[in-house]
C-alpha cells in the first residue's frame, strides 16, 4: 500500500516556565485529578526551568529517522504532532492537507498497548481529523513494537552500558530494574500493557543472560483510593536494601523510548537521592532515543506495512502485535483521571 508521509505522534511537553500551567491544565482538561498534584507536578518542571526533554529528544529521532529513510528508503517526509503541546494534532494534520499529504503512517512514540499509550492517541488523530474536516489525511497506526528485536537489542545495550558503568565489585551482584509509567488498574486490566511489559523485560534480560531482575512502577498521578499498579520503584530501592540483595542496581526505563521529564525527575533525581541515603550504587540506563537498531527498526516497520506479506517481525513467545486495532483493544476505563506526565 502506498503512503505519502510517516506522522510521528507524541505526548508533548512545555519549554518554558510559562508554558508550564497551560500545558497541564492540557492534560489534564476534563480528568479527575486534585489541583493540589497538578501543581506538585509542574514543581517538577521548574526544577528543569519548565522545559521538558520530550520535545528535543522527538526532534533528534525525527532527524534520525529521516536520514534513515532519506539513505534506505522508502523516501517519504515526517510530520509531528502532539496530544497535549504544540506542535499540536490538528495543526500538524492542516499542514498535511496543505501539503497534500492523503494517507500517511503513524508512529506513536508507545511501546506498549494501554489505552493512554494506544487508543487514546488513535482517538486523538481521529478527533485531530475531525477537526480538519474535509481533505485531513487517512492515518494509519504502526504496530506496537515491545518485542521487535530493533526495541530489545538497543535496550540490551543501554543496560549493558549502565552494568559496565558500576564498579565491577558490585556489578557482579547487581539488580536491574526495569521502570514504566504506572497506570490505574482498571486501565492495565483492559490491555496487555503488563504482559507486554513483562515480557519485554525478560527479553533483555535474557539478551544479557540474567535472571532476577525486576519490573517497577513509577509516576503515578491519581488519587491515593485509586489502585495503581505496583510496586512503585522507590520502594523497590527500600526493599533491596532492607534485604541486602544487592550493593548496587541499574534503573532501565524500559516503558519509555526517550529521556523525559519522568525519566528526569523521578529517576535521576528522586530515585537517585533515595539511592544515595540508602547507600545503593545507583546507574541509570539511557532509554533507546536514537539508537541505530531503534531507528532502524521503525523503517522496518515502515517497510513491512508497505509491503503486504512481508515478514512481521518479532521475537519471544508472544508473536507480532496486530497492525488494525479490533475496536474492542484497549477500552478507556470507567474511572475519572489519567496518568499525569
Amino acid at each position: 500500500m502506498h503512503y505519502d508521509a510517516l506522522l510521528v505522534v507524541s505526548f508533548g511537553g512545555p519549554e518554558s516556565n510559562e508554558e508550564v500551567i497551560p500545558f497541564l491544565e492540557n492534560v489534564l482538561r476534563g480528568k479527575n485529578v486534585p489541583r493540589e498534584r497538578m501543581l506538585a507536578v509542574a514543581e517538577h518542571y521548574y526544577h528543569f526551568g519548565g522545559k521538558s526533554p520530550i520535545n528535543e529528544q522527538n526532534r533528534r529521532l525525527i532527524a534520525a529517522l529521516q536520514a534513515e529513510l532519506d539513505q534506505r528508503g522508502p523516501r517519504m517526509p515526517i510530520y509531528w504532532g502532539n496530544r497535549n503541546w504544540h506542535p499540536l494534532l490538528p495543526d500538524t494534520l492542516e499542514q498535511m492537507k496543505k501539503d497534500g499529504v492523503r494517507r500517511a503512517l503513524a508512529f506513536m512514540t508507545s511501546a506498549f498497548s494501554s489505552y493512554s499509550g494506544c487508543r487514546q492517541y488513535r482517538e486523538n488523530v481521529a478527533q485531530a481529523q475531525a477537526t480538519v474536516g474535509i481533505g485531513a489525511p487517512d492515518v494509519d497506526k504502526l504496530r506496537v513494537f515491545y518485542n521487535h528485536p530493533g526495541f530489545i537489542d538497543a535496550m540490551a545495550e543501554r543496560v549493558e552500558t549502565a552494568l559496565h558503568a558500576l564498579p565491577e565489585d558490585i556489578r557482579r551482584d547487581a539488580i536491574v530494574i526495569y521502570t514504566a509509567h504506572s497506570i490505574p488498574m482498571s486501565m492495565a486490566q483492559s490491555s496487555k500493557y503488563v504482559p507486554q511489559l513483562e515480557e519485554s523485560c525478560r527479553l533483555v534480560s535474557s539478551a544479557l543472560e540474567r535472571r532476577d531482575d525486576r519490573l517497577a512502577y513509577q509516576s503515578r498521578s491519581g488519587p491515593p483510593t485509586q489502585p495503581w499498579l505496583e510496586p512503585d520503584i522507590l520502594d523497590v530501592l527500600r526493599e533491596i536494601k532492607q534485604q541486602n540483595s544487592a550493593s548496587g542496581v541499574v534503573i532501565a526505563p524500559i516503558g519509555f523510548i526517550s529521556d523525559h521529564m519522568e525519566v528526569l525527575y523521578d529517576l535521576d533525581t528522586e530515585a537517585a537521592d533515595l539511592c544515595g541515603e540508602l547507600n545503593l550504587t545507583m546507574v541509570r540506563a539511557r532509554t533507546v532515543g536514537t539508537h541505530p537498531k531503534f531507528v532502524s527498526m521503525i523503517r522496518d516497520l515502515i517497510v513491512e506495512r508497505m509491503k503486504g506479506g512481508s515478514e512481521r517481525v518479532a521475537i519471544g513467545t508472544m508473536g507480532p502485535s496486530h497492525d488494525i486495532c479490533p475496536n474492542d483493544c484497549c477500552p478507556a476505563p470507567q474511572r475519572p483521571g489519567a496518568p499525569v506526565r
